[in-house]
């Protein structure tokens, strides 16, 4: 008795497996799934460059820094703290461009 309600039990999960597909539409619905640009990803993890940016790149005012924005945010920031001019911001660099900025704004 106990081996035909396990077949049945088996026999209903294999059904269910085989019906499920059929069940689920052609394509997932997509979700906004981007990957975060690396210029976004600067200013989340720093809260001074964050409030920065806000405050001067945020142009729609959501309080929210759209990847455009955070871009844009992100090539001032390098000309401020690129001192030697060299197209890098080195992490000495990084820290006084961060300090002016907390001092200024």
């Amino acid at each position: 008795m106990l081996a035909r309600l396990a077949r049945m039990v088996r026999a209903l999960f294999a059904f269910a497996l085989l019906a499920l597909p059929a069940s689920l539409p052609a394509e997932p619905a997509l979700t906004r799934i981007e990957a975060t640009p690396a210029a976004l990803e600067l200013f989340e993890r720093d809260w001074v460059l964050m409030n920065w940016a806000l405050k001067f790149y945020d142009s729609n005012r959501d309080i929210l820094l759209q990847p455009e924005e955070a871009a844009a945010a992100a090539e001032a920031f390098r000309k401020l703290a690129d001192a030697d001019n060299d197209g890098r911001v080195t992490p000495e660099e990084y820290r006084a461009a961060r300090e002016f900025i907390l001092a200024r704004y």
